[in-house]
């Protein structure tokens, strides 16, 4: 099943794709989502916004968030824990 999660002003990503969530202000970040960039390999997720989370995905598409990396996991770890009452709930009926 895919988890779909908000990354920002109505932008989604399947988190069961996502490797890593990381800050970008590292100069090897940086450099990383720049050559992301120069390959096409970059999705900007920002909405002109300052980036302030790189995701990483299993294909290597790097994708640029204007949330912070503990508020997009917050946001997986809640949808988790919804996934689990649900099954939980279809177990127990």
């Amino acid at each position: 099943m895919n988890k779909l999660v908000n990354i920002g002003f109505g932008n989604v990503i399947n988190v069961g794709k996502v490797v890593a969530i990381i800050r970008p202000e590292a100069a090897p970040i940086k450099r990383m989502v720049q050559n992301a960039k120069d390959q096409g390999n970059c999705i900007d997720a920002t909405c002109g916004r300052k980036c302030k989370a790189v995701l990483v995905t299993e294909q290597g598409q790097i994708v640029l968030s204007a949330l912070l990396p503990e508020t997009i996991a917050n946001r997986v770890n809640q949808r988790e824990g919804t996934d689990e009452n649900r099954m939980s709930g279809i177990i127990l009926s």
